[in-house]
């Protein structure tokens, strides 16, 4: 199972890069809507700094909606899903490594480009390092529930904001808690209980979303 896993991975992986426009589309998006907010409120450090971590996760939210209506797309079209479907490999295993993939290239730039974000909205370094660690947890949870929005949406007209309309509640509690753990370091506060319950909503997310993805696919191709 190790070795299909390292296959599939390294195969999305090298059909990512060769894509680069749409890694750096969403990049490039996020980075667009975290600098556009200073420009509507305004220069006023003390508000920009109060508002800086909740506008950085809007903005990392937002962008990762991007790419998920490619995350099966490709696949379904050429019929490479279904002979993934029918293989004798366990489904949710060769689902888990597309959505690894998928945050590799479109989480993980968001999480290293948040310092930069961070500095534009003058936080701390300390507060910018929470900020990172809420997105390093924070992301791979939306593309994990993001993928479900996907395969339920697979082959539908306008599946793009379908999967919006289906994952954005989803994501509204990994938003609260991203965005307010980087509030209450700034205010001194303890942040344990935002990284506990963000780790709990990630193992959750690991255990049962590839396995919910699976079987969305399989009803989606029938």
């Amino acid at each position: 199972m190790l070795a299909i896993f390292h296959t599939i991975l390294a195969r999305e992986l090298t059909l990512g890069l060769r894509r680069k426009a749409d890694v750096l589309m969403t990049l490039f998006f996020c980075v667009i809507v975290a600098s556009m907010f200073p420009l509507a409120v305004g220069p006023e450090p003390a508000l920009l700094k109060t508002m800086g971590a909740g506008i950085i996760w809007v903005a990392a939210l937002l962008a990762s909606l991007l790419s998920l209506e490619r995350l099966f797309s490709a696949d379904y079209i050429d019929g490479t899903l279904e002979q993934m479907i029918i293989s004798r490999h366990p489904l949710a295993l060769i689902v888990f490594a597309k959505v690894v993939a998928h945050w590799l290239t479109t989480g993980l730039p968001l999480v290293l480009i948040s310092p930069l974000l961070a500095l534009q909205y003058g936080l701390e370094v300390q507060d910018g390092l929470v900020l990172v660690a809420t997105l390093l947890i924070g992301t791979p949870i939306l593309s994990l529930l993001g993928a479900v929005g996907a395969a339920l949406t697979l082959g539908l007209r306008g599946g793009g904001v379908l999967i919006s309309l289906l994952v954005l509640p989803l994501f509204v509690p990994v938003l609260i808690f991203g965005a307010a753990a980087v509030d209450d370091a700034a205010a001194g506060l303890v942040i344990e209980g935002h990284f506990s319950l963000l780790g709990a909503m990630l193992v959750s997310a690991l255990i049962l979303t590839p396995w919910a993805v699976a079987s969305a696919l399989r009803i989606s191709i029938e």
